[in-house]
């Protein structure tokens, strides 16, 4: 299974998603996304400074407005 960044203010969709047999690890900082093949984001904290800066080398899934179910797809999609 894939490994999988979370920030951490997503704990349901973090756990749907070890439910579902993924390596999930919390994003604290921006080196946690090293070596993820996915990031899952809340969207809260985005550009709040205006630098942009890429610390994830896989996909980047933005979680506002999805249910964990819809986020576990988003990833699944992904892999397949």
């Amino acid at each position: 299974m894939a490994k999988i960044g979370v920030e951490q203010s997503l704990g349901q969709v973090k756990a749907a998603l070890q439910s579902k047999g993924h390596e999930v690890i919390d994003l604290k900082q921006e080196q946690d996304a090293n070596g993820c093949d996915c990031c899952v984001v809340s969207g809260q904290d985005e550009n709040v400074m205006g630098i942009q800066n890429v610390a994830a080398q896989g996909s980047v899934i933005d979680a506002r407005g999805l249910s964990a179910d819809e986020v576990c797809q988003q990833v699944e999609s992904r892999f397949q």
